[in-house]
């Protein structure tokens, strides 16, 4: 594992699978952010890259370098650790909100308070080039052109991310 300071905010950490770059197959792109500060969130972060490579549902294509940064909204916690996964998909957005969903079940999350602590967090910030705007979903993911947790991330990531 590699961990370089950014800025007085922000570590970039490398690991075996973040970043990586994988062969595409087909299907409909959508970026995924991944955070979470709650204990070893690098080793769950690559946990989760081999839990999804086994999926059926989707195929992961690119991992951005890890992310550490300090918490937004409720500021009384540990930092995140964040970064990004770009995958292929048959499933719909909603479907892929669902399966996301009990993939951060899986991994133990629990939705204690609004920007609470967790064990992992993962967002659809895109998907292909919709828009769409429901109770459950919103894409592209609100906020994400102010938050580093993702722009720091995707300015390295290589694919084609829209």
């Amino acid at each position: 594992m590699i961990r370089k300071k950014i800025d007085a905010k922000n570590t970039l950490i490398k690991t075996k699978e973040f970043p990586c770059i994988l062969p595409s197959h087909s299907g409909y792109r959508a970026l995924l952010g991944i955070g979470g500060n709650i204990g070893d969130v690098v080793r769950r972060f690559e946990h989760l890259f081999h839990y999804l490579k086994r999926s059926s549902l989707l195929h992961v294509i690119e991992t951005a370098p890890i992310v550490k940064n300090p918490p937004f909204g409720y500021t009384e916690q540990g930092d995140f650790y964040n970064s990004l996964m770009l995958v292929e998909t048959f499933l719909s957005p909603r479907a892929l909100l669902r399966y996301v969903l009990r993939v951060e079940k899986v991994f133990g999350r629990k939705r204690l308070f609004k920007d609470g602590p967790r064990t992992l967090d993962i967002d659809i910030i895109f998907y292909e080039n919709v828009k769409m705007e429901t109770k459950e979903l919103t894409l592209p993911h609100p906020g994400w052109r102010e938050r580093e947790s993702v722009l720091i991330p995707l300015s390295m990531m290589k694919g084609n991310i829209q």
